[in-house]
């Protein structure tokens, strides 16, 4: 039997749930920034603390993995059923600076429960929604009577997360072979509400650069030489100025070329969720909502593609006026990205774009940061429909759906693997990712472990190799 029945389940969770929060507890205590060099130390007591703890869970091969920055974990478990689907569970155990005078009300490595909730760096994001996943298994095992998974599992996760993952597209290239499965699980996500259980179906990708723009060989007087010569911060200026159309859509030639467009049906699962702008636009801390015509505010963020001025720098800044033509001028620009859209092209079409927008003498530079591309898994996909019946199972009600508007490193995982990937997580957006008193909702917690004890059965029946 793969399917394990609800009752066995919770009951394995609630007699086990004190010793797992101990576990967690500990594992926060552990300081793993991977922003900060100095704790290095802690960043690889943390994945051998993980690579134990899944041994324990069961897991037969549990190995740390060496990369150019921190180290990753790696977790096998074969189901023995040659015709088992395999999945991939991806997380990471690194987590974002943290120090009480940010504004903690209790120490951030020392967890504390309150009123249902676990405060610690890292509760939410990632190591408390990583480690559900091995009581999740532990209540699949019982429940079923089963001595493996119903599925292949595998485990990867990650240490540079929270830095950019600088190295883990190299890590995957590596280690394609090992990583080899049917499906990517994401659990570092979140849910729409505790109230309102969601899935999240994609993630944008993003491309980033700055362009410096050079003109005289120094600042010189404006009132000798300005509007005979070119100036690099009007330049800048009129770059900007063009980059958007009257319908606030990007206007560099071919930006849209093979974009996914939203189906009737995503845009009516959007509109099903109760989303209060006013609400919302509090927390942009804006007074109005502005972007592409056509689309409401959620498709904006989550499924069409931006261009944003992240920065506009030129000539003088200090007090007073100083009348001059600057010798030179920067802007720094992003794009989200929607699947559909590859990040290199974006870039050539951009520098053919800046290039015939320029006047001669002014010289520019353009330079690329990462890159990260975007993901977006069909509603009908089998696999997601899994995801989907096992979070209605562990919630009891309707599960709906939503995008993530950021990116992150799972496209990776699907573009070297070319598989679908996948995301449970059970996060709600006040559990306050990177924030001061970062806290999971320890209820919500439980939910995601009998969510992966069902997923692994369901996945088993309905994602089989044939």
């Amino acid at each position: 039997m793969s399917t394990a029945p609800d009752s066995a389940v919770r009951t394995y969770i609630a007699e086990h749930r004190a010793a797992f929060l101990d576990d967690l507890a500990e594992w926060l205590r552990i300081p793993s920034v991977s922003a900060d060099p100095g704790c290095a130390p802690d960043l690889r007591r943390s994945a051998e603390w993980l690579a134990a703890e899944l041994a324990s869970t069961g897991f037969p091969v549990t190995e740390v993995w060496e990369t150019a920055g921190a180290p990753a974990v790696f977790a096998e478990w074969p189901s023995g059923d040659p015709d088992a689907p395999t999945v991939l569970v991806y997380g990471h155990h690194d987590v974002q600076p943290a120090a009480r005078e940010d504004g903690w009300d209790t120490e951030p490595f020392e967890p504390v429960v309150k009123d249902g909730r676990m405060y610690a760096r890292g509760a939410a994001d990632d190591k408390g929604q990583v480690l559900f996943h091995t009581l999740g298994v532990r209540a699949h095992l019982a429940a079923t009577g089963r001595t493996a998974p119903a599925v292949n599992l595998k485990m990867l996760i990650e240490g540079e997360e929270e830095s950019g993952s600088p190295n883990f597209p190299a890590l995957v290239g590596a280690r394609a072979g090992r990583l080899a499965c049917d499906t990517v699980i994401v659990s570092d996500t979140g849910m729409w509400s505790a109230d309102t259980p969601t899935v999240c179906t994609g993630m944008r990708g993003l491309t980033d650069c700055e362009i410096e723009l050079y003109g005289p060989a120094q600042d010189i007087h404006s009132g000798s030489f300005g509007g005979a010569v070119p100036n690099p911060a009007t330049e800048a200026a009129r770059l900007v100025a063009a980059l958007h159309d009257e319908d606030r859509r990007v206007a560099i030639p071919g930006f849209y070329d093979g974009v996914v467009e939203l189906t009737e049906r995503e845009r009516e699962l959007f509109a099903e969720l109760p989303f209060d702008e006013a609400g919302w636009l509090r927390g942009a801390h804006s007074q109005a909502s502005l972007g592409e015509e056509g689309y409401s505010t959620l498709e904006r963020v989550w499924a069409r593609p931006t261009a944003e001025v992240n920065g506009i720098t030129g000539g003088y800044q200090g007090p007073g006026g100083k009348t001059i033509v600057p010798s030179e001028a920067r802007l720094k620009l992003s794009f989200r990205l929607v699947a559909g859209m590859d990040p290199e092209k974006i870039q050539l079409a951009l520098r053919d774009w800046v290039a015939v927008r320029l006047p001669a003498g002014i010289r520019h530079e353009i330079t690329f940061g990462g890159v990260t591309r975007p993901c977006l898994t069909p509603l009908d996909h089998p696999a997601l429909q899994s995801v989907v019946r096992a979070m209605e199972r562990a919630f009891g009600q309707k599960v709906l759906f939503t995008r993530e508007g950021g990116s992150g490193p799972a496209a990776d995982l699907q573009d070297v693997l070319g598989v679908p990937v996948l995301f449970l997580g059970i996060s709600v957006p006040s559990d306050g990712w990177h924030a001061p008193n970062e806290k999971v909702e320890l209820d919500l917690l439980m939910k995601g472990v009998e969510a992966t004890a069902y997923l692994w059965g369901d996945l088993a029946e309905n994602g089989r190799r044939h």
